[in-house]
């Protein structure tokens, strides 16, 4: 076991020897090195300054029995890693929430908490593509950027190693400082990864500014009659070219981490692994994005500093992907994301199945029920020819369905022989069903009987599911013409007799209508819908994923109105009382993205009374 030893703090370096000790020995951990004297570095420092400890092979020194054992920097470190594995084991398991809780205690004061609760809820926004969770995100990776700045050396790695004069050796920095290099690196990256996905979300970034003042926002040119409004990230051009100034320090702090990591003079400090994992994931990144760049385009960033090489970019993901660090997994779902879309997107499309397939097959064994390794098997699938059938199949049918019966209907198909076909079609993808086909087959099934009730409004319903209202309710007039078929509806249900699914279909058609009067602007009767939803709770049969989806839309109204309090209580019931219904993973999405929007006004607005009082 090792020894420990009690040093200055100035005098705690990462070195790959013991300066002045005269013996050359490679110790394989952080050492003690002075960086002013020529005293041996197996010395005590002066008394009353700020001791740190080390800890030193067995043999090197004796050290005093009456010296105590303190937490050294190197080992708080270790620790933290663990947690923010342990923190990304829950994510991975869709304990969304439960990560989150676990990391917030030490986010304002450990950058890899802060770093892997920024880089959460920045993968919870990818696949929601919410403005709101891309706006949060990046507010909270640009807390964890602040924090890792606080850790580097006051002479940072890129500013240090660009200088051809006074180039600092290894030594020169702890353990602590040089992953605090990595860490800022790659919040620098992920808050460029954000841009991108925020210009991309429904049409633009959402800036108070930039909506208020026309000079700020960038139209279609295909004219008025365009939809899509894109908004420059920042204020003004000088702001836009700071932001690309620091994807380049971003780059050549990767860069330069990356020689680092090939000289001969690297030493493998205790958390080599996870300092390496994040050097691989950001090379890989810069490496493999740039080479797929246009020619014109990277010829003009290869002039500002630029490079990308594609081969060397796959392989340092690879290698990133095959080791055992804190990294691996996202190492592992940026080569998921260019295998299975950006060969398609950015490349000929020819696509390399067996190895994304090699990749994802330990996590699926690993997370069974993930909700990221299930939508990267199921793209894999459809890559694969393997269309959902089923999903298709029963949105044909329910568009059919919804046509009256003097109506025209395309197709020559019967719906009813359609939706009874449905089960049938049903398939599986790494031995599971895709929640959407699930979700069809178990709404076909009252299809089956020879004398079947119809769903009342299937594609609207299949509307809500996809998120569709979301878009709709930006154009009234659109919104009028839904709420004009959900009335008809209601007006069928209360006309017709009654039946085993008269109380889901009541329920689903005022949930429908409550989101269609929200969007107008008609407020006291969305909300009297949503409620009379939860007042049936015991009555309905079969649609349980009615009543947790109605307490998050009446939460949702309530935010609207800045009644957060309410809102918050609303969504841990939605969470805590309602479990194996159909759509819940999606519903815990939207509801973890709501919690978090909801306590964060609210913490806002405390900020903003404690600043007003003490004016």
């Amino acid at each position: 076991m090792g020894r420990w030893l009690s040093l200055p703090e100035d005098q705690v370096r990462w070195s790959h020897q013991l300066q002045g000790s005269g013996h050359s020995g490679h110790l394989g951990s952080v050492v003690g090195e002075p960086h002013r004297g020529t005293g041996n570095a197996g010395e005590r420092g002066p008394r009353g300054e700020g001791a740190g400890v080390l800890a030193l092979d067995s043999g090197w020194l004796d050290s005093s029995p009456s010296l105590p054992l303190i937490r050294t920097p190197e080992s708080s470190l270790h620790e933290a890693l663990d947690q923010c594995m342990t923190a990304l084991d829950l994510f991975l398991t869709n304990q969304f929430s439960e990560a989150l809780s676990y990391l917030k205690p030490r986010t304002k004061e450990s950058m890899y908490h802060s770093l892997t609760y920024a880089t959460i809820l920045e993968m919870q926004a990818m696949m929601t593509f919410d403005p709101q969770d891309i706006l949060l995100a990046g507010n909270m990776m640009k807390e964890a950027q602040l924090l890792c700045q606080r850790h580097r050396r006051k002479s940072s790695v890129t500013d240090s190693f660009s200088s051809l004069v006074h180039r600092p050796t290894l030594g020169q920095f702890t353990e602590e400082e040089i992953h605090a290099e990595v860490c800022y690196a790659e919040c620098l990256l992920q808050r460029a990864a954000l841009t991108f996905l925020q210009v991309s979300s429904q049409g633009g970034v959402v800036r108070p500014r930039a909506l208020q003042d026309p000079s700020h926002a960038y139209r279609c040119p295909l004219g008025p009659g365009c939809q899509h409004l894109f908004l420059l990230q920042d204020e003004n051009m000088v702001s836009f070219i700071k932001g690309g100034i620091k994807v380049r320090n971003s780059y050549q702090t990767y860069k330069e981490l990356d020689s680092l990591v090939q000289s001969s003079q690297y030493c493998k400090g205790e958390n080599h692994r996870h300092f390496e994992g994040g050097v691989k994931l950001g090379v890989g990144a810069f490496n493999l994005t740039l080479s797929m760049l246009p020619t014109r385009i990277l010829r003009l960033l290869e002039f500002v500093g630029f490079s990308g090489n594609k081969d060397y970019g796959l392989l340092q993901l690879e290698e990133g992907a095959s080791g055992h660090s804190f990294r691996a997994v996202l190492c592992v779902m940026l080569l998921l994301c260019y295998h299975t879309f950006l060969t398609f997107v950015l490349g000929t499309g020819n696509v390399n199945i067996e190895e994304a397939e090699k990749l994802l097959k330990p996590y699926l064994n690993r997370y069974p029920k993930g909700a990221i390794f299930l939508f990267f098997s199921g793209r894999i699938e459809v890559i694969k020819g393997n269309i959902d059938a089923a999903t298709y199949i029963y949105m044909k049918a329910a568009y059919l369905s919804m046509f009256g019966k003097e109506d025209y209907k395309p197709f020559g198909d019967d719906e009813v022989e359609l939706f009874r076909a449905v089960p049938g079609l049903k398939l599986k993808i790494a031995g599971k069903s895709l929640p959407t086909e699930k979700f069809a087959i178990r709404k076909s099934r009252r299809y089956l009987s020879s004398n079947p009730i119809s769903l009342p409004v299937p594609a609207l319903e299949m509307m809500y599911i996809w998120n569709g209202y979301a878009v709709i309710g930006k154009q009234p007039k659109l919104t009028d013409g839904i709420l004009e078929i959900i009335t008809k509806a209601e007006e069928m249900l209360e006309k017709g007799p009654e039946n085993e699914y008269s109380v889901d279909d009541e329920c689903l058609v005022k949930l429908l209508k409550g989101l269609c009067l929200k969007y107008l602007g008609r407020v006291q009767e969305a909300e009297e819908n949503f409620r009379s939803i939860s007042a049936s709770e015991k009555k309905i049969k079969y649609d349980h994923y009615l009543i947790p989806n109605a307490l998050l839309e009446l939460a949702l109204l309530f935010m609207e109105q800045g009644r957060n309090e309410e809102a918050i209580k609303l969504l841990e019931s939605a969470k805590q009382n309602y479990k194996n219904y159909s759509m819940e993973s999606r519903t815990h999405f939207r509801i973890q993205a709501a919690t978090l929007q909801a306590k964060s006004s609210l913490e806002n607005n405390r900020r903003a009374m404690v600043s007003s009082v003490s004016l």
